[in-house]
């Protein structure tokens, strides 16, 4: 019975399994978009579909506050009293923190 390596000689030393193992040695280690840019634009583009959706979760959101906004001038007092601590003329506002 004939070992591994003596069955596995004349494959490898085929030209055309040669130069097919030496272009993927290549590709994965010495050219520009090697293997580990490639996992590192993956990574980063796992980041920024996930900033992409809390984003678009965000505009919904204040879209649906500006709707509200618009909606009634009850809601715009309530909202500008609250945010940006406007009062009416002799009124007095107390600020506290905790």
């Amino acid at each position: 019975m004939k070992s591994f390596w003596s069955q596995l000689l004349p494959v490898v030393s085929n030209k055309y399994v040669l130069s097919l193992l030496l272009f993927f040695l290549w590709i994965a280690f010495f050219d520009s978009n090697r293997l580990s840019h490639l996992t590192a634009r993956m990574k980063d583009l796992h980041e920024l579909e996930a900033q992409k959706a809390y984003y678009e979760q965000k505009i919904g959101e204040d879209r649906r506050k500006l709707l509200e906004l618009q909606s009634s001038p009850e809601n715009l007092e309530k909202f500008a009293r609250e945010q940006f601590y406007m009062k009416r003329p002799n009124e007095d506002i107390f600020i506290i923190e905790d």
